[in-house]
């Protein structure tokens, strides 16, 4: 039995047409990103103030994202900022990175690029040493091929 060169190529593109039919995309829920958000915290809700999350309100390419994210901060050990949690809550992990500081960090700031898989919510969360927590939340709108999405 022969198969031609065509042959293969179409069988070949089927294989993967259904593979790629039958995977499903799991994306997180705003539950779970909440549930996620809850246990950083120790059941605390977060307030708004004292985090400043810098995102892009338009992304061209959801795979390189730049954010930062700034805690105001004197740094000291009445006014420690502990660790920045960053969580997107439109990913299929929502967890994105967590930043942990000290005295000795001088000022508790930390730039990255993120991945996103669509538009959606990114959030940054401060806990502080004495037990407050603080959020701020921004809507990244990704752009697929520069057409809105």
């Amino acid at each position: 039995m022969s198969i031609s060169r065509r042959q293969m190529l179409g069988v070949s593109a089927g294989f993967a047409l259904m593979s790629v039919a039958g995977t499903r995309i799991a994306l997180a829920d705003v539950e779970a990103t909440d549930k996620f958000i809850m246990e950083f915290t120790g059941g605390k809700k977060p307030e708004t103030g004292k985090i400043t999350l810098t995102a892009p309100e338009i992304a061209e390419n959801g795979n390189t994202v730049p954010v930062s994210v700034e805690v105001e901060s004197a740094m000291t050990d009445g006014d420690l900022v502990e660790s920045v949690l960053l969580v997107a809550d439109g990913n299929p992990n929502p967890d994105v990175a967590t930043f942990h500081f000290t005295a000795m960090s001088g000022t508790a700031a930390a730039t990255t690029r993120m991945r996103l898989a669509k538009t959606q919510n990114v959030i940054a969360v401060a806990k502080m040493a004495d037990g407050s927590v603080f959020m701020d939340k921004k809507e990244v709108k990704v752009t697929i091929g520069g057409c809105g999405g």
